[in-house]
């Protein structure tokens, strides 16, 4: 694993006049009153929140969920009391969001291939869109995916008007376009204008005159049948406002996820599978129906702005942020514990934040900038709260000089730890940063200068470009203030045995390194809202983040 060399602070200091960007970032000194602001943020104070933010009480702080709710109306009383100011709706510390909740009418949903009929949730499940099909031709179409500058169709050589196509790819159905990107295509290929230069598999099967689509399941997905049973049982979820950008189904397709046993009778007796690297004619027909019911719910994103002292810079903003919702309760999960607590993922930013926010309110003295504070629901569904704050911010986005995202900062790993799920957890002083070179030069060696002639956390670069196979920068809420071109960095201690599942609890946090980086963090924030200059976005950008 990659790390980076501890920098001395007269190197630093030497290294940033060379390169001119001593105007800018200076060399980092912590002042003795510094420190003593920063060590207000306490291991006992961060365990004692993140045991009630994490609690079975807040039963995984879904989106949106009582539990989400109640942790919402926490981190309000503690900035009421503290003296934050409002930067949500209409003077409250909240941003409210519109959703919709699409769920299964199991009476009016159904499929039928010949004379064979399939059970809803056995066979398959609803995915998206509204309206049956009668007797239908089918044809298969791989990834369903087209994108003109790599000269690639997977529909290519079919006729899908008025057919359903039937898709496959291997993984999970993703988010927003049902499928993954097919080997030796990339995010970076997806230059231009969807629909024209490239398509998703739905909006490239109705392009292409198709009446619904048939997602096989992977052997990943049909392993996991039973426990995702409950997820897909609950329906799909949109934010109202978000619906034009891709993230609504008003113009998707009839859409289900078939079973094994309903993708091995699709294609048997076909002279090719699911695995086919080309498209074809299925020589069967189908009929199908999915029927959805709406329900308005809402959730909301928790916004305060501590002001700077600066009467010019006090405009400017120094965000940070984390989400605070989970992924709930899954009654289908194995063992008695059904409930995903989230105490790392990411009740670890959520509490951290606070930590900081309080810090500041016991400060005598107030940063020159103003530090915006956001709590993001809607990550675990797809960025939501994040994407809803950039595209309709509550203060001046242009003002926004950088963000510094908190996701996943509680864990370590243990010297004689050998569970092979635990192999990329971070080490008990080690801690990824992500994004932090990738837009800013300055940025890149404030975050360093800061480290460096402060606590010496072990900074570990591993993930930190775009092209890393795990896509860490895409993955969690700074990704949308990068859209902004807003300069990001990330705090992450790693993938562990306990991501995503029920035993990821309070009491498996390592305080005592938690302790340290919320406080670099919270030094990082406060050398960034005192600079002169805000840090510049000096980097040649990576593709998707030039298709603003």
């Amino acid at each position: 694993m990659m790390k980076r060399n501890i920098i001395a602070a007269l190197t630093l200091a030497a290294v940033l006049f060379q390169s001119s960007l001593f105007a800018q970032a200076p060399a980092i000194r912590i002042t003795p009153a510094e420190r003593k602001i920063a060590e207000t943020i306490r291991a006992d104070q961060l365990s004692n929140w993140l045991h009630f933010v994490a609690s079975d009480a807040m039963a995984g702080r879904d989106t949106p969920s009582q539990g989400l709710d109640v942790t919402a109306e926490f981190l309000k009383m503690k900035l009421s009391r503290w003296g934050f100011r409002p930067a949500g709706d209409n003077g409250t510390f909240f941003q409210r969001m519109d959703l919709t909740r699409e769920s299964i009418d199991a009476a009016a949903t159904f499929v039928r291939l010949g004379d064979k009929q399939f059970k809803l949730t056995e066979d398959f499940f609803r995915l998206g869109g509204s309206g049956s099909v009668e007797n239908a031709g089918l044809v298969f179409g791989g990834s369903g995916w087209m994108v003109k500058a790599k000269n690639y169709d997977a529909l290519d050589g079919v006729d899908a008007k008025g057919k359903i196509v039937v898709l496959f790819s291997n993984g999970f159905p993703s988010q927003r376009t049902i499928t993954q990107l097919p080997q030796g295509l990339s995010q970076a290929d997806l230059a231009g204008t969807s629909g024209v230069d490239f398509a998703d598999p739905l909006t490239n099967a109705r392009m292409k005159g198709a009446v619904g689509i048939i997602l096989a399941a992977s052997p990943q997905v049909e392993t996991a049948w039973g426990n995702i049973r409950g997820f897909f049982s609950r329906g799909s979820l949109t934010v109202e406002k978000l619906r034009g950008d891709g993230g609504g189904q008003q113009d998707m397709l009839p859409t289900i996820l078939a079973s094994k046993k309903l993708s091995d009778a699709i294609f048997e007796g076909e002279s090719a599978g699911r695995d086919s690297k080309t498209a074809f004619a299925i020589n069967k027909t189908i009929s199908m129906a999915a029927t959805a019911k709406k329900e308005l719910l809402k959730t909301q994103n928790v916004v305060a702005v501590w002001e700077g002292s600066d009467p010019k810079l006090k405009a400017e903003y120094v965000a940070i942020g984390s989400h605070y919702d989970h992924v709930g309760v899954n009654e289908n999960a194995p063992g008695d514990d059904k409930i995903y607590n989230g105490a790392d993922d990411d009740g670890s930013g959520t509490v951290g934040m606070l930590a900081i926010a309080e810090a500041l309110a016991r400060s005598k003295v107030r940063p020159r900038r103003s530090i915006l504070f956001v709590w993001h629901a809607g990550e675990e569904k797809g960025l939501w709260g994040a994407e809803y704050f950039n595209k309709f911010p509550t203060v001046d986005i242009k003002n926004v000089v950088t963000q510094l995202n908190i996701d996943m900062i509680g864990r370590s790993r243990k010297p004689d730890d050998t569970d092979q799920r635990n192999k990329d957890l971070s080490g008990p002083n080690e801690v990824y940063l992500i994004g932090s070179e990738v837009m800013s030069s300055t940025l890149g060696a404030v975050t360093k200068g800061v480290n460096s002639n402060y606590l010496k956390l072990d900074y570990n670069y591993r993930y930190d470009a775009p092209n890393d196979p795990n896509r860490f920068f895409f993955r969690s809420d700074h990704f949308h203030y990068a859209l902004n071109g807003i300069p990001i960095a990330f705090w992450f201690t790693g993938v562990h045995q306990d991501y995503h599942q029920p035993g990821d609890h309070a009491d498996k946090i390592d305080y005592a390194k938690m302790e340290k980086i919320v406080r670099t963090i919270f030094m990082t924030a406060w050398k960034l809202a005192n600079m002169n200059d805000r840090p510049k976005v000096d980097k040649e950008l990576p593709p998707e983040l030039t298709r603003r």
